[in-house]
């Protein structure tokens, strides 16, 4: 621990990030987790027969992130499209529950709330079901979703947004251009945690946080290792594409 790290008051550093109002927009997910025991084969098909005894709801997806930041202190609140579905009641209520905003969040009957099922036993996940649609928003959604955005910067004046892109739709290519250009009208910090679909439509954001493997994909860099010299050029090359300000490249 250097010198520096050891001078840091965190009390005060917490203290300050209660005041920061910060919007996540993405993709917002449920996590359900269902365990049970196995001690037969079922006599219609050769898979195991699970016999559930406990069942868990987790917030997931671009719902993490505000998860995190509420847990931090910070004051989050969650843009995006759900179904108008019991999933999406469920996941609303679960956000409100944790503190988090959902003024902006919208419901759509043409969406369906991704849920991500994951079936437990013999401490192993046996299966996985995806109940989710990965198209692109609706023109009327994604207009709805913006004027979301504008309601949301004037009436709670955020230092940050955050772009969670796990390729469900919600963040389309027009969507991430218009919010990016009403956060620097607004001098806004933006942040982006990237995928592969959108990789290159976040220009001039602020802050592009990809893992390594994402950003040698993206850029086909086939060299290996994670030299600061690597780096250094990773970033010369995003910045040539993105014109933003940080990179920050997580080794996982």
């Amino acid at each position: 621990m250097n010198g520096r790290m050891k001078g840091t008051d965190f009390a005060k550093l917490f203290s300050d990030f209660s005041s920061c109002k910060v919007g996540v927009i993405g993709d917002v997910m449920l996590d359900t987790y269902m365990w049970g025991s196995v001690e037969r084969i079922s006599p219609e098909a050769p898979v195991p027969v699970v016999a559930l005894n406990k069942r868990e709801y987790r917030i997931g997806g671009a719902g993490n992130v505000a998860l995190n930041i509420a847990s931090l202190g910070g004051q989050a609140s969650v843009l995006s499209v759900a179904g108008q579905d019991d999933d999406g009641k469920r996941l609303k209520a679960m956000f409100e529950e944790n503190g988090i905003r959902t003024d902006f969040l919208l419901s759509s009957p043409k969406r369906i709330t991704t849920n991500k099922v994951r079936i437990i036993s013999r401490n192993q996940q046996m299966m996985r079901l995806d109940s989710e649609i990965t198209k692109d928003l609706s023109y009327e959604d994604e207009n709805r979703m913006v004027l979301a955005v504008q309601s949301f910067i004037a009436q709670e004046k955020p230092q940050v947004i955050i772009f969670e892109d796990y390729n469900k739709g919600v963040l389309t290519e027009n969507l991430i251009q218009r919010v990016i250009a009403l956060c620097k009208h607004e001098s806004i910090l933006t942040a982006v945690d990237p995928k592969r679909k959108n990789f290159f439509s976040y220009r001039e954001v602020d802050i592009f946080k990809p893992n390594l493997k994402e950003v040698k994909e993206g850029l086909n860099v086939i060299e290996d290792g994670a030299s600061e010299e690597l780096l250094r050029s990773i970033h010369e090359a995003l910045h040539e594409r993105l014109e933003h300000h940080i990179s920050f490249i997580t080794l996982s």
